[in-house]
């Protein structure tokens, strides 16, 4: 097997998931680089899964730098919703919808859900892809179990954090220090799996 390139871009305009992913990583031999840098175009998240999307954005990313690339596709299910928002997460409340009005949006469709019944998750489905026509991309996943809460609060984090209750440590995942999110997160476990599997094919 030819040697993977120690740098790799991040298929994410997400600044928060860039510094997220890009922490994640700081003690693999690896030089991560946003998309941005590149100017690459935003690819079109056409898949009804995330392990499509996160495909689709990987391969727009390998295919416009030359570069391998690491891509995820994220959301949150809620119990209630019979899994909603999903895969639509990021674009729950309309294609150009803030963090704030997703977060809105979410917290008025589950108003009238009782407390025992605000079961949540996050999930993380992460992609390697070595080139744009790589026919057998890494794979891994990662998912986060909580609850919804009533209100927003706490201040880290993004997305649908400040409204994410984590119970063993009793506050919002906005509230945590980000160390400890990286820690117990959904991206944070498929990040680490992403990388036990690049370990295991190359020795890094």
């Amino acid at each position: 097997m030819a040697e993977r390139s120690s740098r790799v871009v991040l298929a994410s305009g997400n600044r928060g998931k860039v510094r997220e992913i890009q922490a994640m990583l700081s003690d693999v031999a690896l030089t991560v680089l946003p998309q941005s840098e590149f100017n690459v175009p935003t690819a079109a998240e056409t898949g009804l899964t995330f392990v499509e999307n996160a495909i689709l954005k990987a391969r727009n990313a390998a295919m416009h730098t030359g570069l391998p690339a690491i891509a995820d596709d994220s959301g949150i299910e809620v119990r209630a919703l019979n899994g909603a928002p999903g895969v639509y997460s990021a674009v729950y409340a309309g294609a150009d919808a803030s963090d704030r009005e997703n977060l809105e949006k979410l917290l008025k469709a589950c108003e009238a859900v009782p407390a025992g019944d605000r079961a949540a998750r996050f999930v993380c489905v992460m992609v390697y892809m070595g080139h744009a026509g790589d026919a057998t991309p890494l794979i891994a996943q990662g998912a986060w179990p909580g609850e919804l809460l009533r209100a927003a609060i706490g201040e880290n984090g993004f997305g649908y954090d400040p409204i994410f209750f984590v119970p063993e440590h009793g506050c919002s995942s906005a509230q945590l220090p980000p160390e400890v999110k990286n820690r117990l997160s959904h991206r944070g476990q498929a990040l680490r799996a992403l990388v036990a599997q690049l370990r295991a094919a190359d020795g890094w």
